[in-house]
């Protein structure tokens, strides 16, 4: 699993559309958001490089992926 920070994640709104980002180019991603930190959690096939810019696009910066 795959952690990427995302300062701008505020609110219910915000998880939902990065969700359907990523999920939009992989159906079968498992995708955890928490807003107590800040972070998007990842479970795919998808490479780090594709989840950012799906999150990107979405909207959203990522700053640089967290440890996990």
């Amino acid at each position: 699993m795959s952690r990427f920070n995302v300062p701008e994640m505020s609110c219910g709104h915000c998880t939902a559309a990065i969700e359907k980002a990523i999920k939009a180019i992989d159906p079968t991603a498992t995708v955890s958001c928490d807003l107590g930190i800040r972070a998007v959690s990842v479970e795919s096939f998808l490479s780090a490089r594709a989840v950012t810019e799906a999150i990107r696009d979405a909207g959203y910066d990522v700053a640089a992926p967290a440890a996990t």
